[in-house]
């Protein structure tokens, strides 16, 4: 259940009475924060004026005054989302038709008290219609999802808790917002800013939801650790990783990684990129791990043309084991990446994969946005073969020297209603390449998502 797809991250916190557009000019027009998925990143003290927070009708929650430098901010995400699927699980001989329904609710309150923060977010979370039984990313009841204490000390800040982690693009470290359990780290996290300059220290472990109330716990087989530095238009990194008990293929053993990678991205005129490599070293089941990828991001918007649309190529290189019984581990681990990494419908994970994606995207006024996307897998090394998005083994190389896993087409639609609601769908389908033919008995998957979204 876990590689699910991710679902669509909410736009932001719109405009309130104070739009200068109006015909009455207001005495300071007011513009929300963009809503973030993690929730915290949202600055909202510019509310400490009272005026403002009645520009809209969210201000006197976003901002409420305790007294003194005291001051509350309250919000919460309602969200319905039903995925129907025929042919689920890539196409196995089993692969049935399923279709569910993810419930979650996300209130938050941040307590800031002048250097002192506290930030407290429980997570309701509930699936009908889960076969043959929901799994923890399904549901986890009542729990808490985001709790921690923080210190601003200026140009440092320290933050000692529970809190959902997002990293760059999330290629290594990510919410994993789509399925209906986020996911979250416990542990400590130090926030150093020099200039425009921005580092990230820390030293977590994911959080393992379970199927019951308030029983969510520390994760004892899996660490991170790490540093990542946010320069303009450049991102680098070093994160370590322990898991005492890891699973490649049919081994099983102690795995320690390293991975130091770099990311750079901009624009220019109309043209957009984001480029990030990623080398992967350290041992596991006591052999060496040498694994990389390179994921490339080309864009174009054309705001002359109908619907204004942003032209997107992506192409991503992920490394596998290359030969059988060498002692040496290829496979690239994706750690905790975001669950819609290749789209709404992703039925392959980052391991041992070469990927090329071609999207399309555009405003049909009104608040409606559409896009339609392709997306073909091979696998990159035949020795190895095709994981998911948790990094579970779905089909072994058997005698196969196939590459070809299958190809992809996916539309979707999104209508942001109001500032704090927004509805969409979308429409995949999976048709199985080669190498699945030769490994199983693959039929194609298709899926029909809808969601809707309310926040504030």
């Amino acid at each position: 259940m876990e590689g699910r797809g991710e679902g669509h991250a909410a736009a932001g916190g719109g405009r309130g009475e104070g739009d200068p557009r109006t015909s009455t000019p207001a005495p300071e027009a007011w513009q929300a924060p963009t809503l973030s998925i993690t929730r915290y990143d949202e600055d909202w003290s510019d509310l400490a004026d009272a005026e403002k927070r009645a520009h809209h009708w969210t201000g006197p929650f976003k901002y409420i005054p305790l007294g003194g430098d005291a001051w509350l901010s309250t919000g919460i995400e309602l969200r319905l989302r039903s995925e129907s699927f025929a042919n689920n699980a890539l196409g196995n001989a089993a692969s049935p038709d399923d279709a569910y329904l993810w419930t979650r609710v996300l209130p938050y309150a941040d307590l800031h008290a002048g250097p002192l923060r506290a930030f407290a977010q429980p997570i309701l979370a509930y699936a009908a219609g889960v076969r043959p039984t929901a799994g923890p990313v399904d549901q986890t009841r009542t729990d808490l999802l985001q709790g921690f204490a923080e210190l601003d000390l200026g140009a440092v800040t320290l933050r000692g808790g529970r809190q959902m982690l997002s990293l760059g693009t999330e290629r290594l470290v990510g919410t994993r917002y789509g399925p209906n359990v986020p996911l979250a780290f416990d542990g400590v996290r130090g926030i150093v800013a020099v200039g425009q300059t921005k580092v990230s220290l820390f030293v977590i472990a994911p959080v393992a939801p379970r199927l019951g109330t308030f029983d969510d716990r520390t994760s004892p087989t899996k660490k991170l650790w790490g540093a990542y530095a946010v320069l303009p238009g450049l991102d680098l990194y070093y994160l370590g990783y322990r898991n005492r008990i890891a699973q490649f293929g049919d081994s099983t053993g102690r795995e320690l990684r390293h991975s130091v990678g770099a990311r750079v991205y901009g624009t220019r005129a109309n043209w957009h990129w984001n480029v990030e490599g990623v080398a992967q070293f350290g041992r596991f089941a006591d052999e060496p791990i040498a694994a990389w990828t390179l994921g490339t991001e080309l864009g174009r918007k054309l705001p002359n043309l109908p619907f204004a649309p942003d032209a997107v190529l992506r192409f991503n290189v992920i490394s596998g084991d290359g030969h059988a019984g060498d002692r040496r581990l290829g496979t690239f681990n994706a750690l905790f990446p975001k669950g819609k990494y290749f789209g709404e419908l992703s039925p392959v994970g980052p391991y041992n994969l070469v990927n090329l994606n071609p999207r399309i995207a555009g405003t049909l006024g009104g608040g409606v946005s559409a896009s339609i996307a392709g997306s073909a897998y091979w696998r990159y090394s035949t020795a190895d073969g095709v994981y998911d998005i948790p990094g579970n083994l779905l089909r072994a190389p058997g005698t196969s020297r196939a590459r070809f896993i299958g190809k992809q087409i996916e539309g979707a639609i999104a209508w942001q209603a109001t500032a704090e609601l927004e509805l969409s769908a979308s429409l995949s389908f999976f048709q199985a390449g080669r190498f699945l033919r030769e490994t199983g008995a693959p039929r194609p998957i298709r899926m029909i998502g809808l969601e809707s979204n309310f926040r504030f």
